[in-house]
Order: structure tokens, then C-alpha cells, then sequence
């Protein structure tokens, strides 16, 4: 009897760790990308969060149509509430407004809109890197980018580099048809772009670039808060090492956070490692992205979906 009970714990533990293993597989990792100066949303997916491949032979999913410059940088996509994809994007280096779309399957999307979120401020000079963060205590969208506004903040202001000079702002959206008064979301004491959230454990880990020129930063450092619209701690050290890196996204494997970014002036991706947020690992040479590939963001597709994405490939 004891070598039957055995037995069947022993058939019990393989059929739960087969169950694991199948359900870790009904997901596959997407990565939202431009290339050049911002030709479009492009693919890439994983299923271990190392080995990247561009999705169909590296096409456009989605040409660039909003504003009047008409790029496609930094796509960042959601998965919705409402099981849609939604994205925003940066549609052009001076215009003060962002880009938004949705598609049921990444496939067909919704006419592109231009929101003009910063209009309203004569003073603005740009919307760059949007990025979005579903607010599940008030069930909203929370919509954030970086923006310089004249005559702001001189104590950080530089000459270099066209004296940009940015602070994140933010609207919120239930349903991306009617939006927020704009507000200034982070102002950490420095010029601060591409701030990407992710909640975690309670809280909202935001990863952030330093953008300060004199001297050159140029990192990603993180700051928490227990609200999404703040406010937010002081900025960490840089959990990046000496090169210039940009446009962080991130994905948590088991206790394990991995942060991607865009090292642009190599012209390459990286990554760096931790499991508590504090101490880093540089991993760029073990993790291998699509030629020319440019920042973005991760999210979600089942297997199922997936293999629909798959099967448009010539």
C-alpha cells in the first residue's frame, strides 16, 4: 500500500510539472519596435526573454499616419481591459501631440489619431516616448511622455543638444476618447525622458532615463511610488554601466527582472539583470535582438495567437 501511495504521488508531481511547463508555453514574449527614424511598428517574440526574432521576415505591422511629420517611434502596446491591443507612439520630433491605435489582433488596427495632449501649453516643444500603464484601482488608463517646456526648470537647463530640457507629464483615458487635463507626472531634479511603469508587489516601479548633458548621464536609474500618478521617490543610482543607453522596457521572469534598452550610440540593444532592483548584471551578449531593431516595449500574445501572427509570413 505504502509503495502505491508512492506511485501515485510520484505520477501526481509529473503530471502537475507537466501542467506547469504548459502553461509557461501558452504565452509567447512580443517586443514592439521602430527601426531608422521611425519607419513603423515592427515585431520581434521570445519565449525565454533572451533569443529575439523579428516577426514576419521583420515587416511593418503598422505604418505611421498621425501627426504632420508622420513617424512611428517608440510603439508602446497594452493589452486592454477590453482584450484589444492599444498603442501609442511618438509621430515626430516637434509636434505636441502623440500618436494612438488599437487592433483586436495586431493584424488590422483602428484608424491612427492624433491626441494633442500638450496643445494646451504654447510653450511646449515636444511629446516624445508615450508609454502606457493600466491604473487598476481607478480603472484607467494612465497615458505619460517626456516633454520640455520653454522657460522651465532653468537650474537643469543646458545648451547642448537643442537645450531640451524635459519633466513627465501625463493624461488619463478610460476608453481613448475623452482624456484628462494634462499634469506634470515626475520632476526628480533632472532632465528625465522615457519613463516606462510597471506595477509590482503593490507598488509602481517606474525605469527612467537621465537625459542630463552637462555632465553626460545619459542612464536608466528607477523610482517607486504606491500610486500611478505618484508622487515618486527620488531616483536611484544608474542600474546601466558606461555607454548611453535609452527607451528601457522591461519583463519579470520568476524573480528576475530584466530591463532592455536601446544603447544608441553603438547601435545595438542591451539588458541589464536583478532580482531585487538594488544590484544589477550587465547580459547584453547573452540576449540577441533583430538587426536594426530600435526601443519599444513588451507584452503578451497566448500561443494561440501567436501562431495566427506566425502564419501571415510569406
Amino acid at each position: 500500500m505504502r509503495k502505491l501511495i508512492g506511485i501515485y504521488v510520484l505520477l501526481m508531481f509529473c503530471a502537475c510539472a507537466a501542467q506547469g511547463q504548459k502553461a509557461s508555453g501558452d504565452e509567447v514574449f512580443m517586443f514592439s519596435y521602430f527601426k531608422g527614424n521611425g519607419d513603423g511598428l515592427h515585431l520581434a517574440w521570445s519565449t525565454d526573454g533572451y533569443t529575439w526574432s523579428a516577426l514576419n521576415n521583420d515587416a511593418i505591422f503598422l505604418k505611421p499616419q498621425a501627426g504632420k511629420d508622420k513617424l512611428m517611434r517608440d510603439p508602446c502596446i497594452i493589452r486592454g481591459k477590453d482584450r484589444r491591443f492599444h498603442m501609442v507612439w511618438t509621430v515626430s520630433w516637434n509636434e505636441r501631440g502623440i500618436g494612438y491605435a488599437s487592433s483586436e489582433d495586431l493584424i488590422k488596427w483602428s484608424e491612427q489619431q492624433y491626441i494633442p495632449v500638450m496643445e494646451h501649453e504654447a510653450g511646449a516643444r515636444n511629446t516624445w516616448a508615450p508609454e502606457l500603464t493600466y491604473d487598476e484601482e481607478r480603472d484607467e488608463y494612465i497615458i505619460y511622455w517626456a516633454t520640455t517646456i520653454t522657460g522651465l526648470y532653468p537650474e537643469t537647463q543646458s545648451q547642448e543638444e537643442n537645450a531640451y530640457n524635459h519633466r513627465m507629464y501625463y493624461t488619463t483615458t478610460k476608453d481613448f476618447k475623452t482624456f484628462s487635463d494634462t499634469k506634470l507626472l515626475y520632476e526628480p531634479g533632472f532632465n528625465v525622458i522615457d519613463a516606462s511603469i510597471v506595477k509590482d508587489k503593490g507598488r509602481y516601479v517606474m525605469f527612467l532615463k537621465d537625459e542630463t548633458r552637462e555632465p553626460a548621464q545619459k542612464n536608466i536609474r528607477i523610482a517607486e511610488s504606491k500610486d500611478a500618478r505618484g508622487p515618486y521617490t527620488a531616483a536611484g543610482a544608474p542600474i546601466t554601466g558606461n555607454y548611453w543607453a535609452e527607451g528601457p522596457t522591461t519583463l519579470k521572469l520568476g524573480n528576475t527582472w530584466l530591463v532592455y534598452f536601446d544603447k544608441y550610440r553603438d547601435h545595438k540593444m542591451g539588458a541589464v539583470q536583478s532580482t531585487d532592483l538594488k544590484s544589477w548584471t550587465d547580459v547584453s551578449d547573452q540576449i540577441s535582438f533583430p538587426e536594426g531593431m530600435r526601443h519599444g516595449s513588451i507584452f503578451k500574445v497566448s500561443k494561440a495567437h501567436f501562431d495566427k501572427l506566425k502564419s501571415i509570413e510569406q
